[in-house]
């Protein structure tokens, strides 16, 4: 694999005065039209605050990428609103996992049109048949671990690329991941070995931000992320990864 190193900004910030944008949101997400299921997960994954951070909102065009059931699809939907877009992005072979369990569950959130505006995109991230340049943000919570660990360095580096063609300059792609240490067997604990994942993110030509808003030093990345005693609750890495203008 050749990797060719490009500038990026690096900051470590920390959890900003909540916005007004912030707050709606957070009182949108409260509403009764989600799932108690549903807004049970807010505490951990803290999504007004991260969608904030990333500069999502009212009227974007956006893509949840690896959706799964799409929990995250329906805080985008929420956040851009009637005028905005969601594509929510799943690979086919993904969608046929433990008897199509993902499958039915987007099916289920999206039943009757109460998402109107979220289209499935049951493709592959290189095949999503969007016009490159079209978005202006993704997100992807969660996934990078798999790809990487999976499917190596190259994967990794052909994931971001093809994310970047989405974008439009100035785009932003959120990443959030479970935190996994170097000296530890990450493909077992379900984490991103920080250590060999950076350098590819550094590389993948994007101005680079990080926030600590969902580190946990309680959990010290020894656990599977599965296991009840931490799930949900795991040190987790978020990044802004946002396409140069120019380049």
């Amino acid at each position: 694999m050749k990797v060719r190193y490009l500038c990026a900004v690096i900051v470590l910030t920390t959890v900003a005065i909540p916005t007004t944008a912030q707050a709606d949101l957070a009182a949108a997400l409260a509403a009764e039209s989600r799932s108690a299921e549903d807004r049970a997960r807010d505490a951990g994954r803290k999504p007004a605050e991260v969608l904030a951070w990333l500069g999502i909102g009212s009227g974007m065009a956006v893509m949840d990428l690896v959706a799964s059931g799409g929990w995250y699809t329906e805080v985008l939907s929420i956040a851009v609103g009637p005028e905005g877009k969601v594509y929510a992005q799943n690979p086919p072979m993904f969608m046929q996992f433990r008897d199509g369990y993902y499958d039915k569950a987007m099916a289920t959130r999206l039943a009757d049109g109460r998402l109107a505006n979220v289209e499935r995109v049951d493709r592959d991230l290189q095949d999503t048949g969007i016009p490159a340049g079209t978005l202006d943000a993704a997100l992807t919570a969660l996934n990078f671990h798999d790809v990487h660990n999976m499917g190596g360095d190259q994967a990794a580096v052909d994931f971001l690329a093809a994310v970047k063609t989405l974008l439009k300059p100035g785009g932003v792609l959120g990443l959030i991941d479970h935190y996994g240490d170097a000296d530890k067997d990450n493909n077992t604990l379900h984490r991103l070995n920080h250590a060999t994942a950076w350098p590819i993110i550094e590389a993948a030509g994007f101005e680079v931000t990080s926030s600590d808003m969902l580190r946990n030093p309680d959990d010290d990345r020894t656990t599977n992320v599965f296991e009840e005693a931490i799930r949900g609750k795991t040190d987790r890495v978020l990044y802004k990864l946002v396409k140069p203008a120019v380049e």
